[in-house]
């Protein structure tokens, strides 16, 4: 127990007590991650988020918008609900922890009340690794959420930011989600996976966000929902088979990336992947402490 002494603008002195921070010693990993809506995180994320999980470590998935517009038929509190809900049942087949946070979807800003939350977070969970997306992107609650996270990158470790909730005395490692935005920077890989052990397991948890991509989100129709039940199998095939190929394109994408980390042999039969960018802010690990944070590149 510390105690902080925080002399306010004002003249007078607050005293915190303040337990030094310290992860669960049992040699897990503690990893955060951070997506706009209750779909962003099982997306980018879902295939190390479940590798992870299988071999006992600590990963949550965090929606920071409820999603309440993001439908074609439906909004306001019962889409939230449902969202919700999908989002619980995702990330139970991917064996993470789900939360979601009472925003509004679309009305996401970069305030210093957020920054807070967010901080809050990242210190309660404890994180050795936070990912996000990056501040660059089509959807204003994309790039603030991408914000929020990279501003929490160093007040994570501030003692007298959010004094109520000890701060990290390690600061995580940082990442960012892959995209296709190339200005102002486009998305450089600092490492690469391997999801082939999980890709069903990942489109089983994809299938179970309904409203967003069987039913396509906010920009569907009900002309995407046949009547006849065959063709409603053929359509869950279509959308399963999406993925399918945008894990396997990113594969291709990031190939030389997988080379680095699995050598040229194995690299060569990998079919599907995801990748992420180490963020400035954070600590900088090297290449070793990546493979230490990414415990499968040995598998």
């Amino acid at each position: 127990m510390k105690t902080l002494l925080w002399s306010g603008l004002f003249g007078f002195t607050l005293v915190f007590s303040v337990s030094a921070q310290t992860a669960p010693d049992d040699g897990k990993l503690r990893i955060i991650c951070f997506g706009a809506h209750p779909d962003d995180c099982e997306i980018q994320a879902g295939g190390v988020g479940a590798m992870w999980a299988a071999k006992g470590h600590r990963v949550k998935l965090v929606s920071v918008t409820n999603g309440d517009i993001g439908h074609w038929r439906e909004a306001g509190g019962p889409l939230a609900r449902r969202r919700k809900a999908e989002a619980e049942r995702a990330d139970k087949i991917l064996g993470v922890t789900c939360e979601v946070l009472d925003i509004h979807d679309g009305e996401l800003l970069p305030t210093l009340e957020n920054r807070r939350l967010i901080t809050r977070l990242i210190r309660e969970w404890k994180a050795d690794i936070v990912m996000s997306p990056r501040p660059n992107d089509y959807h204003p609650d994309h790039r603030y959420t991408g914000v929020l996270v990279q501003d929490a990158a160093y007040m994570v470790t501030v003692p007298f930011f959010c004094p109520d909730v000890p701060c990290l005395k390690n600061n995580p490692v940082f990442l960012y989600y892959p995209d296709s935005f190339r200005k102002p920077n486009p998305f450089q890989p600092d490492v690469a996976v391997s999801i082939d052990s999980v890709i069903q397991q990942k489109l089983d948890a994809l299938d179970a966000l309904e409203s967003q991509f069987y039913e396509g989100g906010a920009n569907g129709s009900a002309e995407l929902i046949p009547g006849d039940p065959a063709k409603q199998q053929g359509r869950r095939r279509e959308v399963r088979a999406h993925f399918e190929q945008r894990y396997e394109a990113q594969a291709q994408r990031f190939r030389s990336k997988l080379v680095d980390f699995y050598g040229q042999e194995k690299a060569n039969g990998i079919r599907y992947a995801e990748a992420f960018e180490v963020c400035e802010y954070g600590r900088q690990p090297g290449q070793a402490e990546l493979k230490r944070l990414f415990p499968f590149f040995g598998e």
